[in-house]
């Protein structure tokens, strides 16, 4: 791939994770929170780039003061939240749009379906991409199961994105637990509840980039070798996030091996089918299950995942031949080639 000419590039991010110039000394605690934005900005800098780091939390006019004075050729987006809300992410991104200025990642619509579980469920179920039965359960109504709705159940947010709010106790085996469930949600968390029927199996990750044409990448495998047998294989907030934990537990994602004959060609084709039922452009990731007979299911659609390097995105794109910078350069070129409504 040929190196990309140097570009003033501003790279959106959360005021409260504006990485410092140099980690040197801190350790794997102290950077984890910031680890994205310090190799994005860090890779963006060793590659020749203007790098303007921009922290943002509720204010738009920071945003249009930043590209008004640098004119940047691309705006490198890192927001995962707005004003302390997961779903504003898409509302920035529209006001990128209106704007008329490029970024990397998901278009605000592909955002605003994927944010929604349940929205982006039925979606699918209308392509008839197998995705778990569910139920959504709104703040301050009483919690009423469908009767086609059996157990186990998996109870979470239906907005929330990294796993917040889910632990153990978000499987749940009776309909006692599932109001005490969805009530936790409704209280810690602070939305709308669904829950969805838990599917055993394998938990498969699968990113995906482009715009039109597709990039589909080796599929990765979240494995969990010494969690307790009876407990639920599951990607808890204390998974995703504590790193003690994890060594608890050795957590490791890896190339998904062992593989049924064919099922590695159609798990493509379905997170093709995906990506495009959603309108997602830029990248994503697909959370899939595999169940013992073969089944795959679809449990959710990540527009904009981790971009840390060694992350499983990341890692999954260099088993593709696509190192970190040239990671970094491709969805830069996805973004700039990307066409803004009302282009021609």
């Amino acid at each position: 791939m040929s190196k990309r000419k140097k570009m003033q590039i501003v790279v959106l991010m959360h005021e409260d994770l504006v990485p410092p110039d140099s980690i040197h000394g801190m350790s794997d605690e102290q950077v984890a929170p910031f680890k994205t934005e310090f190799d994005v900005v860090t890779t963006l800098c060793d590659m020749g780039h203007e790098v303007h780091p921009l922290g943002v939390c509720d204010d738009l006019g920071a945003i249009r003061r930043a590209i008004e004075e640098i004119r940047p050729g691309v705006c490198f987006n890192l927001l995962e939240e707005f004003h302390g809300m997961g779903v504003y992410d898409a509302h920035v991104v529209s006001y990128l749009e209106l704007m008329r200025q490029p970024y990397t990642g998901c278009n605000p619509r592909g955002l605003m379906l994927a944010h929604n579980k349940a929205m982006s469920k039925m979606i699918c179920r209308y392509h008839r991409i197998p995705v778990p039965r569910f139920a959504v359960f709104p703040v301050g109504r009483k919690v009423r199961r469908p009767k086609k709705l059996g157990f186990p159940l998996l109870v979470k947010s239906l907005t929330e994105e990294g796993s917040v709010g889910i632990s153990q106790a978000s499987v749940v085996y009776d309909d006692a637990k599932l109001a005490e469930r969805v009530a936790f949600i409704h209280r810690t968390v602070n939305t709308d509840a669904i829950a969805e029927e838990y599917i055993d199996g394998r938990e498969l990750y699968v990113g995906v980039m482009g715009n039109d044409r597709l990039q589909v990448l080796p599929i990765w495998e979240m494995v969990f070798p010494k969690l307790r047998d009876e407990a639920p294989k599951i990607a808890t907030d204390k998974v995703k996030w504590d790193l003690q934990y994890q060594k608890k537990i050795g957590l490791n994602t890896q190339p998904a091996r062992d593989l049924p004959d064919g099922v590695d060609k159609r798990i493509g084709h379905l997170c093709k089918r995906i990506y495009r039922a959603l309108g997602l452009s830029g990248y994503a990731r697909m959370d899939l299950r595999l169940t013992p007979d073969d089944r795959v299911y679809l449990i959710e659609a990540n527009p904009n995942p981790n971009l840390s390097y060694g992350e499983d995105f990341a890692e999954s794109a260099e088993i593709a031949g696509v190192e970190y910078e040239q990671l970094l350069n491709k969805l830069i070129s996805l973004g700039m080639r990307y066409r803004l409504l009302g282009q021609a």
